[in-house]
């Protein structure tokens, strides 16, 4: 690498520790995340303690997509305090954010994935919300596994990756909340999962399925990943 590399991460260095180091209000770091630069928008976000409204929310929810990965995922990780705490969650019901939550669930970054699921999961008792985001979850798994359906897993294998890990992070969001996904969606979508070639969307299939249903076919397709090849899938 060269020197201009290292001279960059040296003042983003001292930059974000300056930034720790200063005192900032809510409001200053609030604005750093509205019109931040990374560095700016990634601290401000760790440093912050709280939300006040729903303009803050919706702050934090601009920076979730779109942007680098490094504020995306400092984001993640305080939305998923934020919700957790009944005094903020109300702040972020706002619809024209669910799209996002969406988005956020299939980052790139799996740590990213790991901290929306768990943040939504806070809202898994809001009728309003589980009819739109459980809505565009089974849009866009389905969508998922139409693509993954005639993929050739020998060809192209970065592209297949990459949607397969989309799908991977569907499926443990539907397992968070699968009670809320009409049955029989639900139930064609885990008959799909259990056939692709890809191990770790079969385990997801079979984690959902650990969960316990009556139903003949699904009964039948636990028993068949209960005998599967790999390990960590028949593990469930």
């Amino acid at each position: 690498m060269n020197n201009t590399y290292y001279e960059t991460l040296d003042e983003n260095f001292a930059q974000a520790l300056n930034l720790y180091e200063q005192p900032f209000s809510h409001e200053e770091l609030i604005d750093l995340l509205k019109c931040g630069n990374i560095v700016q928008k990634q601290i401000a976000a760790l440093r912050l303690e709280c939300v006040k409204s729903v303009i803050d929310a919706d702050i934090m929810m601009a920076n979730l997509t779109g942007q680098d990965g490094k504020i995306r995922e400092a984001v993640s990780l305080r939305l998923c305090e934020f919700m957790s705490n009944p005094d903020f969650i109300d702040y972020f019901k706002n619809p024209k954010n669910y799209p996002i939550f969406l988005d956020a669930i299939i980052d790139i970054n799996g740590n990213i994935c790991r901290n929306i699921i768990a943040a939504v999961s806070f809202l898994r008792e809001d009728s309003a919300f589980c009819s739109i985001f459980c809505k565009g979850l089974i849009e866009l798994t389905n969508m998922l596994l139409n693509k993954i359906e005639v993929m050739d897993f020998q060809d192209g294998k970065y592209k297949v990756n990459k949607e397969v890990f989309k799908l991977y992070w569907c499926l443990e969001t539907i397992y968070g909340f699968w009670d809320k996904l009409e049955f029989d969606e639900l139930k064609q979508i885990i008959l799909r999962a259990k056939n692709i070639e890809e191990y770790t969307i079969r385990e997801k299939a079979a984690k959902i399925l650990s969960l316990g249903f009556e139903d003949e076919d699904l009964l039948k397709a636990r028993i068949q990943l209960q005998n599967d090849h790999n390990y960590y899938v028949r593990r469930f």
